[in-house]
């Protein structure tokens, strides 16, 4: 069997079609996969880097604020429709698995009109554009929330939750018995907003009987080390710009403060962590207070707005880390939401499509 696997330009999406490409190769030893990715977005390093090869496209997203520049992108749009149409013809894929992003858009428009069936997966509350558009040409589309019906089919729709790396379930939990574990994560580039609400609060938290792990992400690392220092160089707080060692992070952590991105609310629903979720306001259709929202209906997670962060983050995870009784109630209701195996799942249907 041959697929052919389309999306990227951020972590939540390459990381869900990658895991989902290592589910179909463990599944079907033989099968041959192709990526299509978005020239100069990060896909066309991850891709290769996990073992696959990738074919990448011009093209770009639409210029929404200065429309007058779109021409370019039509053209791009137009050459990479040509590029895919190519690509089918040569790789004769039995099945698209789109999963977001500008090339998906392109790779799996071009696949349905060829009559290949497509797949899509939607990592978030709030469906992307991509996938919106995609709909009615979708023969399954794998979800990650309940209540999707407002945005596509309800026939065409499985719940499977979003892939996450299963590695993270072998976490050791080596701490002192007693001792509160914080861990801070605002995703690989950092959370600007979340480490300006950590570097106000670092007196307060050096005084605290709490163990901090601070990973600041590339960008705020020099500024927020810098910080770390001024205060004195709290032992109890730790500052890192990325953390290799996650699942012992998570499996350490009494409370994590983290963005509302997809991958990482499958992450904490899966470990069942109690967290503080600030989501982010610079994302498409503010799909991550969209996230959020759906764990703190159900008593899952606490919500911060992004804007009252500065004000509320840390009186609020001080307040919530000293509270076990509201710990294991988000512990118990956010597991609740878990789901598992979704990557397997997911590559069940790619190959039942194919079979077909």
């Amino acid at each position: 069997m041959r697929y052919l696997i389309s999306g990227g330009g951020t972590g939540g999406h390459i990381f869900p079609a990658v895991s989902i490409a290592n589910a179909l190769k463990e599944l079907d030893p033989e099968a041959q996969i192709l990526f299509v990715g978005a020239l100069g977005r990060m896909e066309m390093e991850r891709v290769p880097q996990a073992g696959y090869e990738i074919v990448g496209l011009p093209v770009r997203g639409f210029n929404r604020a200065q429309p007058w520049k779109n021409v370019s992108v039509l053209m791009d749009l137009a050459k990479s429709l040509r590029q895919v149409k190519k690509i089918i013809k040569d790789f004769r894929p039995d099945v698209g698995v789109g999963v977001g992003g500008y090339a998906s858009g392109a790779a799996m428009w071009q696949a349905a009109k060829m009559g290949i069936p497509i797949l899509l997966q939607e990592q978030n509350g709030f469906a992307g554009v991509t996938n919106k558009i995609l709909k009615d040409k979708a023969s399954k589309i794998c979800v990650a929330y309940e209540g999707m019906e407002k945005f596509f089919p309800a026939d065409k729709i499985i719940l499977t939750g979003n892939p996450v790396r299963q590695n993270l379930l072998k976490g050791e939990r080596s701490k002192v018995k007693g001792e509160r574990n914080l861990l801070i994560i605002g995703g690989s580039l950092g959370a600007r907003t979340i480490n300006e609400a950590i570097k106000a609060a670092l007196p307060q938290l050096a005084k605290s009987d709490i163990q901090v792990v601070w990973q600041t992400g590339k960008y705020y690392y020099e500024k927020c080390q810098a910080a770390w220092k001024e205060a004195g160089e709290p032992a109890n707080i730790e500052v890192h710009d990325f953390l290799s060692d996650m699942p012992d992070r998570y499996a350490q952590a009494d409370l994590v403060i983290s963005r509302a991105g997809a991958s990482s609310i499958s992450e904490l629903c899966l470990l069942g962590k109690p967290a503080i979720l600030v989501p982010s306001p610079n994302v498409a259709e503010d799909h991550q207070t969209h996230n959020a929202m759906a764990l703190v209906r159900k008593d899952a997670a606490v919500l911060v707005k992004d804007i009252e962060a500065a004000e509320k983050l840390i009186p609020t995870a001080l307040g919530l880390i000293a509270d076990d009784q509201k710990l294991q109630s988000l512990h118990t209701h956010i597991l609740t939401l878990a789901q598992t195996d979704s990557a397997r799942r997911i590559a069940e249907e790619v190959i039942k499509l194919a079979k077909k």
